[in-house]
């Protein structure tokens, strides 16, 4: 059976292999799975998932992807050469750090938190970056999203994790934040397309 939909609920929930298609151009065919955990370009990997994947600006230098908030190592199969690439983090794989205990592994930061929406069992924690993720391929995507540009402050851009809801996190507070970087995945700036797929 063939089923179109705009909800992209519908299409994950319903669908046993789903196209995900941007102005009659199909972007990637998949299980909903792989379309969420690995995304072929920014399109994809910004229209799965609810929360958004956050978009960050990153570099390739010295073995390490350098975020605005830290260092993350570089993930297999990339070439260690300079280059400006864009960061994709889904809210998810941020956790606070205290819940997480000291022997997780991952990149620990701490952010001030400008806006806690609790949903019972989970909270959503924004926090600002001075980062200023561009990329034609971003526009794009917050064009199709019905947004003027991706949320932003002044030289400040908004990044959204999902944390546990016994999770201390407090408007106006700092929290040590701890990010998962095995699920990070990297953009071309240009193209849109996928380092990590």
């Amino acid at each position: 059976m063939l089923y179109v939909t705009h909800d992209q609920t519908e299409a994950m929930t319903l669908g046993d292999r789903v196209a995900v298609m941007r102005g009659g151009v199909i972007q990637q065919v998949d299980n909903p799975k792989m379309l969420y955990s690995d995304p072929k370009n920014i399109f994809v990997a910004g229209f799965i998932g609810s929360p958004a994947m956050n978009f960050l600006p990153a570099k390739l230098e010295d073995g390490v992807v350098k975020l605005p908030f830290g260092e993350a190592p570089l993930p297999a199969g990339l070439r260690d050469a300079p280059r400006d690439v864009i960061a994709g983090i889904r809210p998810e794989h941020f956790d606070d750090a205290r819940l997480a205990g000291a022997e997780a592994a991952g990149l620990r930061f701490r952010a001030k938190i400008e806006v806690v929406e609790s949903l019972g069992a989970e909270e959503y924690v924004f926090f600002d970056v001075k980062a200023h993720a561009e990329s034609e391929s971003l526009r794009e995507l917050a064009e199709d999203a019905g947004l003027d540009d991706i949320p932003r402050h002044g030289d400040r851009q908004e990044v959204v994790a999902r944390v546990d809801a016994t999770s201390q996190a407090r408007t106006g507070a700092e929290l040590e934040l701890l990010l998962d970087t095995s699920h990070l995945k990297l953009f071309d700036p240009s193209s849109g397309a996928s380092l990590t797929h």
